[in-house]
C-alpha cells in the first residue's frame, strides 16, 4: 500500500482545502466522507487562507516586476561611480589634478585603485562620498572633473536611491504578507489532516484499490515507495499481458497475425530468389 503524502507547499495546501470545500458544497451531508464540523472549519478557514495567499502573491509579483528596473538603475549608478573615480585617476596621472584630490573622497593620495562596488551598500556609500566630496573639492578651487561630471553621477545615484527605497518597501510588504501566510500554515495542516483522516476512516472497509481510488477523489495523495513502485509496475505490465492474451483467445487476432507473418516470410523468400536469377541480355 502506498503511503499518504500531506501537502508541503502553500499551493498544495490550498488545493487540498479547495477540494474539500468543493465536495462539501456539492455532496449531501449524509454522503460526505468527512463530518459537518470539519466541513465548517474548512469553509471558514479556506476563505482566510485564500485571501492571505493571494495578497502575498500580488505583493511578491509587484516586487519581481520592479526588480528589472531596479537592477538597471543599480548597474548605471555603479558604472558612473566607477567611471568618475577612473577619470579622476587619469587626470592625476596626467598632472591635471593633484594627488591630494583623492583625499576629499576618503581615498589615500597614493591609492589609484577603483574601490570595490560589489554590493548595494558599497554603491550607496561611494555615491554619497563622491557627491559630497567633489562639492567640497571644487569649493576649494579644484578643477572640475568631466565625462562624467559629479552632476551626472548625482542624477544616476539619486535615481538608484529612489528605486532602492521603493524596492525595500516592496520587499517589506512581501515579507509581511509571507509571514502572515506562514503564521496559519500549522492550522491549515491540522484541518487537512483531520479531513484526510476522516475520509480514510469512512472508506476503511473497502478493498484496498477501491479505498485508494475513493480517497483520491477527496484530494488525498498517495505515493509508492521505490520497492512498491517496482512491484506495482510489474503487476501492471503482467495485467496488460494477460489482458492481451484474453483478447487474442476470444478473437481472430492471433490467426490474423500468423497469416500476416507467413505472407511476409513468403514475400521475402520470393524476393531473394528473384535477386539471384541471372539477367537475360537481349542483343
Amino acid at each position: 500500500m502506498p503511503y499518504r503524502r500531506l501537502p508541503n507547499t502553500d499551493n498544495s495546501r490550498y488545493r487540498a482545502l479547495k477540494k474539500a470545500l468543493e465536495l462539501g458544497n456539492h455532496i449531501a451531508p449524509f454522503k460526505l466522507a468527512f463530518s459537518q464540523a470539519t466541513f465548517h472549519k474548512v469553509k471558514s478557514f479556506t476563505t482566510q487562507f485564500e485571501l492571505l495567499l493571494n495578497t502575498y502573491r500580488e505583493t511578491y509579483s509587484n516586487q519581481v516586476k520592479r526588480s528589472k528596473d531596479y537592477n538597471e538603475l543599480y548597474k548605471k549608478a555603479k558604472l558612473y561611480i566607477s567611471h568618475f573615480i577612473q577619470v579622476m585617476n587619469f587626470a592625476i596621472a596626467r598632472g591635471e589634478l593633484p594627488a591630494s584630490s583623492r583625499s576629499y573622497f576618503g581615498i589615500a593620495e597614493n591609492d589609484s585603485k577603483v574601490p570595490l562596488l560589489n554590493s548595494e551598500a558599497e554603491v550607496i556609500a561611494w555615491g554619497e562620498k563622491l557627491v559630497k566630496g567633489d562639492s567640497e573639492r571644487v569649493s576649494k578651487g579644484g578643477n572640475y572633473i568631466t565625462n562624467p561630471t559629479v552632476g551626472n553621477v548625482k542624477v544616476r545615484y539619486d535615481k538608484f536611491m529612489e528605486s532602492y527605497w521603493k524596492q525595500k518597501s516592496l520587499q517589506g510588504t512581501s515579507g509581511t504578507s509571507l509571514g502572515r501566510v506562514a503564521g496559519i500554515r500549522e492550522e491549515a495542516d491540522q484541518i487537512i489532516l483531520n479531513v484526510w483522516n476522516e475520509v480514510e476512516e469512512y472508506y476503511k472497509d473497502l478493498p484496498e484499490a477501491e479505498r485508494k481510488s475513493k480517497c483520491e477523489e477527496y484530494g488525498l495523495v498517495y505515493v509508492f515507495r521505490p520497492s512498491e513502485k517496482l512491484k506495482h509496475d510489474a503487476m501492471k505490465n503482467q495485467t496488460e499481458i494477460v489482458f492481451e492474451q484474453e483478447i487474442m483467445e476470444n478473437t481472430n487476432l492471433a490467426e490474423d497475425r500468423m497469416k500476416k507473418l507467413e505472407q511476409t516470410q513468403y514475400q521475402n523468400t520470393t524476393d531473394k530468389k528473384n535477386t539471384n536469377m541471372p539477367l537475360l541480355i537481349i542483343n
